[in-house]
């Protein structure tokens, strides 16, 4: 048995250009071309985007959450979370390494359940990052509750007919095709009655109703849609895996996204650290440094303790998934890390937010970016409190009820159990004197 919190050679070389790529040559492109990053290269962005997409594959770094039959590195959970914490401090990082939401999860389930014709038609323009896709779950009505959704799916000879509303469909305004969960079967569970489709955005009846904007965003640059299915038709072939397996591909794709979520969300949460402790150490007041404040020092021993146990569980959980290579294995962990995603967010960045002052609260800091993506985290890929459900289920099975009415700990009990374990044992030790 062995215990190690290293990072082989090799690999912590690939981190270290990593990061000094991201700061040198990415995080320019946040602050020239913010809410760019998943429009398709102009003629202006693609000789400056293209060749750095070119040194990633270069060092071996680009997709790594695939295998190489895929186009990947085939490094798994754990090496893409040291590597998405150095991404995560960047918007437009990910699409330069490969590995951006939400067209990762899309590409994991094409990889997983896609026949040959589908990966080839839509799963390798994601690998060589040519096009942009959307993946479409979330009703209005009922918002990521599959019990609720209405938008059907019907058989009419050699197509699917697809009709019905969706909500919040990520990266719908540039994407090339769109994943759509519809109900197929509304007469059995919807756990089984629901399937996946492949659905092109120049198909007929794909109406896009409007396009809706995060906290940080103005309204003409939202990138997720409200879309009516009027009709549209898609050929049988576009059925992604199996009828009635929408919920298991699903639960692939969501198990994947939150995790990455978590592990973007610690380099989040190490930027702001490493702002704060600046700030403390330059911003003198009330006669001294902020530093020598107890209160800022409280505010920065919470910020460290937070961020290296939250650290550690995704990590720990990414290791699960490498090693057990099964999502509902680490169910429980991954519902851990996800609602903890938006606590220890918003802990750390108002911290160090409040500590800048008022100039934390201006548009000349990037908290603004930091702090809207706080509902975000709590909302996105299901709400905080479904996955705290999940966790407490998933903990309780490891328990059972006390056997009477008294708990096993009960002292008076386990008192004359230990009077009797040591009578046996003298008389033991007596009759073998």
């Amino acid at each position: 048995m062995a215990w190690d919190f290293t990072t082989e050679p090799e690999f912590q070389e690939k981190l270290d250009w990593a990061k000094e790529f991201v700061t040198e040559r990415v995080e320019p492109l946040d602050l020239l071309y913010p809410h760019r990053q998943f429009y398709p290269l102009d003629d202006e962005l693609r000789p400056i985007v293209d060749p750095m997409k070119q040194a990633v594959r270069d060092h071996g770094l680009w997709a790594c959450h695939l295998g190489p039959d895929l186009g990947g590195e085939g490094y798994g959970q754990l090496k893409l979370a040291l590597l998405n914490e150095i991404l995560g401090v960047s918007s437009w990082a990910p699409i330069v390494f490969g590995t951006q939401a939400p067209d990762t999860g899309n590409a994991e389930i094409i990889a997983h359940y896609g026949t040959d014709e589908q990966k080839k038609k839509y799963l390798q323009p994601l690998l060589n990052g040519e096009v942009f896709s959307c993946y479409s779950m979330t009703e209005p009505q009922g918002g990521s509750d599959p019990r609720l959704f209405t938008t059907r799916a019907e058989r009419d000879g050699d197509e699917w007919v697809i009709n019905g509303w969706k909500y919040f469909s990520s990266n719908a305004r540039t994407a090339r095709f769109i994943i759509v969960m519809a109900v197929t079967n509304p007469d059995i569970s919807p756990y089984k009655g629901m399937s996946m489709f492949l659905v092109p955005t120049d198909t007929p009846g794909l109406d896009v109703e409007r396009h809706i904007g995060l906290l940080n965003e103005h309204r003409d640059e939202g990138m997720h849609a409200l879309i009516h299915y009027n009709n549209v038709r898609v050929p049988a072939e576009n059925l992604l895996g199996g009828e009635g397996d929408a919920f298991v591909i699903a639960q692939t794709r969501l198990g994947g996204g939150r995790v990455h979520h978590a592990m973007r969300t610690v380099g989040i949460c190490q930027r702001a650290m490493d702002m704060m402790c600046e700030r403390a150490l330059s911003r003198e007041t009330q006669g001294g440094i902020l530093a020598e404040k107890q209160m800022v020092q409280s505010d920065i021993a919470d910020s460290y303790a937070e961020l290296m146990q939250f650290r550690l569980l995704v990590l720990y959980t990414a290791w699960q998934i490498d090693r057990y290579k099964d999502y509902r294995r680490v169910r429980k962990d991954i519902a851990t890390i996800k609602f903890l995603t938006p606590k220890v967010l918003h802990d750390i960045v108002w911290r160090s937010m409040h500590i800048h002052g008022a100039l934390g609260a201006s548009n000349e800091m990037p908290f603004g970016s930091m702090w809207a993506a706080v509902p975000i985290m709590a909302t996105a890929d299901g709400p905080s409190e479904v996955h705290k459900v999940t966790a407490a289920r998933e903990v309780l099975k490891a328990y059972q009820p006390s056997p009477d009415l008294w708990p096993t700990e009960f002292v008076p009990r386990r008192r004359e159990e230990a009077k009797a374990k040591l009578a046996a044992r003298l008389e033991h030790s007596i009759a073998n004197a």
